[in-house]
């Protein structure tokens, strides 16, 4: 089992930048790819980034890219996503999430067996 803790989310205003974190254990964490999603109120599950095993390899959603960076601290087991130029329309629940795939090319495709709880980013108008 993977156990993934987010942390970092709350309150911006448009234009603002946020940072967030996720916190992995029970696995090694270079066995994992990561991925970050999100959803919003009425809406399904939406990706938003994914990062391969080491680091090496990313893939953002249209939506995010040149704003959103994904990285990872493989020493440190943490997962990170930064976020520039937010909008209204990137309020949302932010999941964090696991495959045990150690291919070199990610995205929303992969088998995410893992989630984390979620934490809440409102971007304010």
């Amino acid at each position: 089992q993977v156990q993934l803790v987010e942390s970092g989310g709350g309150l911006v205003q448009t234009g603002d930048s946020l940072g967030l974190s996720c916190a992995a254990s029970g696995r090694t964490f270079t066995n994992l790819a990561m991925g970050w999603f999100r959803q919003a109120p009425g809406t399904g599950r939406e990706f938003v980034a994914a990062i391969s095993w080491s680091g090496g390899s990313t893939d953002y959603a249209d939506s995010v890219k040149g704003r959103f960076t994904i990285s990872r601290d493989n020493a440190n087991n943490t997962l990170y996503l930064h976020m520039d130029i937010l909008k209204p329309e990137d309020t949302a629940v932010y999941y964090c999430a696991a495959s045990e795939h150690r291919g070199d090319v990610v995205g929303s495709w992969l088998p995410y067996d893992y989630w984390g709880q979620g934490t809440q980013v409102t971007v304010s108008s």
